[in-house]
C-alpha cells in the first residue's frame, strides 16, 4: 500500500469499525471482537508510515479544496507520527482493558461506548495527521462531540452536570478564542499550512504575535492551561477506561499535540525566540504545574488525585516547548508519548482497585497491594514515571526538559521542574507506602478481571520499556523541526 494509502485506511478503519461495532451490538463477543479487530488493524496502518516517516519523509493525502487555498488535507510529520502510533497502540491495550472493565462491572450502554471509543480514535487520527489548521480545528471539534457521550455515559445527575462543564469549556474555548486564532492567522500569513520554521515570521508585530498566542494557548482548552481545566476533573464522572481515553489516548493529548504544532509550525521556535511574544507562557505552564500539583497533594479521591496529576504534567509539555531550546523541544515531543503509557497505567489501576475492592479514596488503600500485587505494583511504576525517576519513561522525557531549560538558561523553568518533581513525589509515594506497607483492611478480595490485570501490566512494562528502549521516540522528536 502506498503511504497516501495508509493515511486514507487510518482515517477510515475506526470509522468503519464503529459502524460493525454496532451493527454487532446484540452480540457482546463478537462486538469486542470488532473492537479488538480494529485496534489491531489502525496500528498496523499506522506503523505502516513509520519507515517513510523515519526516512525522512513526509507523506501526504489531500481530499478536497474546501475554501480557495484551504483543503482538507492530511500529512504525517514526525511530531503527527508519534501522536498517532501512541494513540493507536494504546487503544489496544485500552480496548483489553474496558472488556474487564465493563463486564466486571456490568455497565450499561456497552455497544454505545465502543462505538464513540472507534469515532474518538478516527477523530485523533485527523488530528495527529492534520495538514493545516482548519483541519486540525475540524478534527478537534469531533473529538469533542464524540467524546461527550463517553463523559455522560451513566446518566445519572452527576454525569449530566460533568458533560455540561466538559462541552461548556470545551466548545467555549474552541469557538470563542481558537477558531478566531485562525482566521486571525490566515488573515496575517495568507495560509494555515503547517510549516517548518512558522508562518508568522514578520507578518506582524510582537505584540499582536503575543496575543495571538494566548488566542492558541487558552483556546485549545483540552491542553488543559489554568482557568481552561475544569472540564478535566469535572470529566472524572465517566467510567475509567474513558478517563484513560481522556488522559492517555485521545484528548490531553490532542491538546497538547496541537500546542506543540502550533507553536513549531505555524509561530516557529525561531520567530517567538526573537522577539517577546512569549516570555508569558512560561510563567502561565510554571504555575499551572505547581498550583495542580498542591491540589492533588490534597486531594483524597483517587481518580481526582489522577486528574490533577494530568493538569500539571500536560503543563510540562507546554513549558518545555515555550523554553524554545531544542533539547526542551525534544523532551516537550517525548514527554506526549511517555506520560501517556504512564498515566494511562495508573488510571487502568485505579479502575482495578474500583472494580475488585470498590474503594475510591486514598485513605481507603491500605494494605491494598498485598492483596492487588500487580496492580499496585504497576501503578508504582506509572508513579515512578510521573515522578520522573528511572527506570521509567517520565525520566527521559523530564531529562531532555530540564537540559534545554539548563541550555537556556531559564532559571524558572529549572525551578518549576525540580519543585514539581517533589510535588509528585509527595502525592504518589503515599499511595505505594500504604498499600505495600500498611494492613489490608475490609473483607478479603484478589485482582481485578484477567483483562484488566493484562492490560495494566501491559502498560506498565511499555513504561520500562520506553526508558530502557527510546530509540523511535527519539528519533522522531529529534526530527520535529522548529525553524
Amino acid at each position: 500500500m502506498s503511504p497516501a494509502g495508509y493515511i486514507a485506511a487510518a482515517l477510515l478503519v475506526p470509522a468503519a469499525g464503529a459502524a460493525g461495532i454496532a451493527l454487532a451490538g446484540r452480540w457482546p463477543n463478537l462486538r469486542e471482537g470488532v473492537t479488538l479487530a480494529t485496534a489491531a488493524l489502525l496500528f498496523a496502518c499506522v506503523l505502516g508510515l513509520l519507515p517513510t516517516v523515519l526516512g525522512g519523509s513526509l507523506p501526504q493525502l489531500f481530499v478536497l479544496e474546501m475554501l480557495p487555498g484551504i483543503a482538507l488535507g492530511f500529512r504525517v510529520e514526525p511530531l503527527g507520527m508519534l501522536f498517532a502510533l501512541v494513540a493507536s497502540g494504546l487503544w489496544i491495550v485500552n480496548s483489553v482493558y474496558s472488556i474487564g472493565y465493563m463486564r466486571g462491572n456490568d455497565e450499561p450502554h456497552q455497544t454505545r461506548f465502543y462505538v464513540c471509543f472507534a469515532l474518538a480514535l478516527a477523530a485523533t487520527m485527523g488530528i495527529a495527521f492534520s495538514a493545516n489548521l482548519l483541519t486540525l480545528f475540524l478534527f478537534y471539534e469531533m473529538l469533542t462531540l464524540v467524546t461527550w457521550p463517553l463523559v455522560t455515559h451513566h446518566g445519572d445527575d452527576e454525569a449530566r452536570k460533568g458533560g455540561r462543564v466538559y462541552l461548556g469549556v470545551l466548545l467555549g474555548t474552541s469557538i470563542v478564542l481558537l477558531l478566531p486564532a485562525v482566521i486571525v492567522t490566515w488573515v496575517v500569513a495568507g495560509t494555515l499550512e503547517f510549516t517548518p520554521g512558522g508562518i508568522l515570521g514578520g507578518k506582524t508585530s510582537s505584540a499582536a504575535l503575543g496575543a495571538l498566542l494566548a488566542l492558541y494557548m487558552f483556546g485549545v482548552g483540552k491542553a488543559a492551561l489554568m482557568p481552561m481545566h475544569r472540564w478535566l476533573p469535572a470529566a472524572m464522572v465517566a467510567p475509567t477506561p474513558v478517563s484513560a481515553l481522556l488522559h492517555a489516548v485521545a484528548v490531553v493529548k490532542a491538546g497538547v499535540f496541537a500546542v506543540v504544532k502550533i507553536i513549531v509550525y505555524v509561530f516557529g521556535t525561531g520567530t517567538l525566540a526573537a522577539t517577546s511574544a512569549s516570555d508569558w507562557l512560561p510563567t502561565v505552564a510554571g504555575f499551572t504545574i505547581i498550583a495542580a500539583s498542591v491540589v492533588a497533594l490534597r486531594a483524597d479521591n483517587l481518580k481526582r488525585r489522577l486528574a490533577y496529576s494530568t493538569v500539571s504534567q500536560l503543563s510540562y509539555v507546554v513549558l518545555a516547548v515555550a523554553i524554545l531550546a531544542p533539547l526542551s523541544v525534544i523532551g516537550a515531543a517525548l514527554h506526549v508519548a511517555a506520560h501517556a503509557v504512564g498515566k494511562i497505567t495508573l488510571f487502568f489501576a485505579a479502575g482495578a482497585i474500583y472494580t475488585a475492592a470498590h474503594k475510591t479514596e486514598v485513605s481507603q488503600l491500605d494494605g491494598i497491594g498485598r492483596r492487588m500485587p500487580w496492580t499496585l505494583g504497576a501503578f508504582a511504576i506509572g508513579a515512578l514515571s510521573m515522578i520522573g525517576l528511572p527506570p521509567a519513561a517520565g525520566f527521559v522525557s523530564k531529562w531532555y526538559m530540564l537540559s534545554g531549560a539548563l541550555q537556556a538558561e531559564h532559571w524558572v523553568a529549572v525551578a518549576v521542574i525540580a519543585g514539581s518533581t517533589l510535588l509528585n513525589a509527595a502525592y504518589f509515594a503515599p499511595i505505594v507506602y500504604r498499600g505495600f506497607l500498611r494492613a489490608p483492611a475490609g473483607p478479603a478480595h484478589g485482582e481485578a478481571p484477567l483483562p484488566m490485570v493484562i492490560a495494566l501490566v501491559a502498560t506498565a512494562g511499555a513504561t520500562l520499556a520506553l526508558f530502557f528502549f527510546p530509540q523511535v521516540p527519539l528519533a522522531l522528536a529529534g526530527a520535529l523541526q522548529g525553524g
